[in-house]
């Protein structure tokens, strides 16, 4: 008996870090700052727990009873909390509010059940052995749910229906403690029949987790959603009008299919035509493949290697009919090597020179993203250049994120490289900002490949030109112990969605 009750803690244990996770993740999905989110979800949620445990004081009698109704409860909060949330993102304003009720609602019912299953197991075991075992196996479900989260629960359930499955699990302690404690229960059948009535309406929510997912999507997104997933990293969203593929990591657009060439033009060749010699190039970010497509017009390079940290992310984009088509196959030319790993810590580890680099990651929403536009990270980078070499960042906008983009700047000139900023116009996302750099001055280049759809030898130049809107501004360089890049970053969009 003891072992059952203990498995129970474990479970519950696990139920509880599981919807907290959720929380968390969903909340740095689609409100950016993930150090923000999960640091008031996860203080929100344990604050809540004290105020449970501290209520359980108040429970005197029927303690086994009150124990399945609570776990009945989480089941069906916990359970259903991702989907409610990404509907209420959707489809209302108040997600944030959502966001945090249920956080607190989850939270203090949690904090009752350890304390009431304590009590309840005080007859069968030695206080001294009851606390440690309790306790134990408490912290090991906290252990393996959090091991569970990223490596299987996300990638390959996704966050509704692992919510979903362990509001079950929650559901089915409390069914099986009505045959453990049987003999401390009035009305057994009716406590049954609850269960039962839970876990059908549990059941339903999981037959029906994909239409919940396609209804939030469907609503989020101008366009039809073709294809949905949640990798451990990011949520990939690809949306289709006509002939629009429209890729978002996040929530956040990264490409329009009708007008990414000007993007990716203007990334790859300002600074790759300007080096006629370059043999060696990496590519950091940019698991579309998109960049790929046009380093691989320059038969002189004899070798590119691609770093992404979103192995769902390059297999998509090598294996999707409509995106392999969108990137020239890129993915499966011989002259490319992938590797799926954190590019800071590849590139700590990586001893290899390279004569270009593009660095294209996501806009620093967040400081996972916003170390990745550091002076550490610069430096570190620069340590990889060939003696003539030089690197492009994609940098966001000049205009409508202006501070943020000489942020970056000053930020590439603090780790003591020579820049050159330079902007592009592409329709999906106004004006847009990169920012080529290198220890030697820079000349633009007097030869392009054939068959560019945007840039010529002769506009090439234009680019480095700003006007007064768009013009230097201070900014402090982002450093890795004060990311204040993503500081600007937030506020400035902040300003711009008003």
């Amino acid at each position: 008996m003891p072992v059952v009750l203990f498995i129970s803690v474990f479970l519950i244990a696990a139920c509880g870090l599981i919807y907290e996770l959720i929380a968390g993740t969903l909340a740095s999905y689609l409100l950016g700052d993930s150090v923000l989110q999960f640091s008031t979800v996860i203080g929100s949620y344990l604050f809540a727990m004290g105020v449970g445990s501290y209520l359980s004081r108040y429970i005197r009698t029927g303690l086994v009873t009150q124990f399945v109704y609570i776990e009945l409860m989480v089941g069906v909060v916990g359970g259903f909390s991702s989907s409610a949330l990404f509907l209420a993102f959707a489809y209302t304003q108040g997600f944030r509010l959502l966001l945090y009720v249920v956080v607190i609602a989850v939270g203090i019912l949690v904090g009752l059940e350890i304390p009431l299953l304590m009590r309840i197991l005080q007859s069968r075991l030695e206080f001294s052995e009851l606390v440690a075992h309790v306790l134990t196996f408490d912290y090991l479900g906290a252990l393996g749910a959090s091991l569970l989260f990223p490596i299987i629960l996300v990638p390959k359930l996704g966050m509704v229906r692992s919510a979903i499955l362990f509001g079950i699990v929650n559901a089915g302690v409390a069914l099986w403690s009505t045959w453990i404690f049987k003999d401390q229960l009035r009305g057994r059948t009716l406590l049954r029949g609850g269960c039962a009535a839970v876990l059908v309406l549990l059941g339903a929510g999981m037959a029906f987790a994909d239409y919940i997912s396609s209804a939030a999507d469907n609503s989020l997104y101008a366009d039809e959603v073709i294809f949905a997933r949640n990798t451990r990293y990011q949520r990939i969203v690809l949306t289709r009008w006509k002939d629009d593929l429209r890729l978002f990591l996040s929530s956040h657009l990264q490409f329009s299919s009708r007008d990414e060439y000007r993007y990716h033009e203007a990334l790859v060749h300002p600074g790759l035509a300007a080096l006629p010699g370059a043999r060696r190039v990496l590519v950091l970010g940019g698991g579309d493949g998109l960049a790929l497509r046009e380093i691989l017009k320059y038969l002189t390079v004899e070798s590119i290697t691609l770093v992404d940290l979103d192995p769902e992310m390059t297999q998509l984009f090598k294996t999707h009919p409509l995106l392999s088509r969108l990137n020239g196959g890129s993915f499966s030319a011989p002259r490319v090597h992938v590797i799926n790993w954190d590019a800071f810590a590849w590139l700590d580890t990586n001893q290899e020179f390279f004569d270009f680099v593009v660095v294209d990651f996501p806009d620093p929403t967040n400081y996972s993203l916003g170390k990745l536009y550091t002076t550490a990270f610069y430096r570190l980078l620069a340590k990889h250049l060939s003696r003539s070499g030089t690197f492009v960042v994609q940098s966001t906008s000049p205009l409508f994120a202006r501070q943020s983009y000489w942020c970056i700047a000053n930020t590439i000139e603090a780790a003591g490289l020579k820049t050159f900023p330079y902007h592009v116009y592409v329709p999906s996302f106004g004006e847009w900002g990169f920012v080529l750099a290198g220890r030697d001055a820079y000349d633009p280049p007097r030869q392009l490949p054939s068959a560019l759809r945007f840039l010529t030898v002769a506009n090439v130049p234009e680019l480095f030109h700003f006007p007064a809107d768009m013009q230097r501004i201070p900014a402090e360089a982002n450093r890795l112990n004060d990311q204040v890049l993503v500081r600007y970053y937030e506020r400035e969009w902040k300003e711009i969605a008003r």
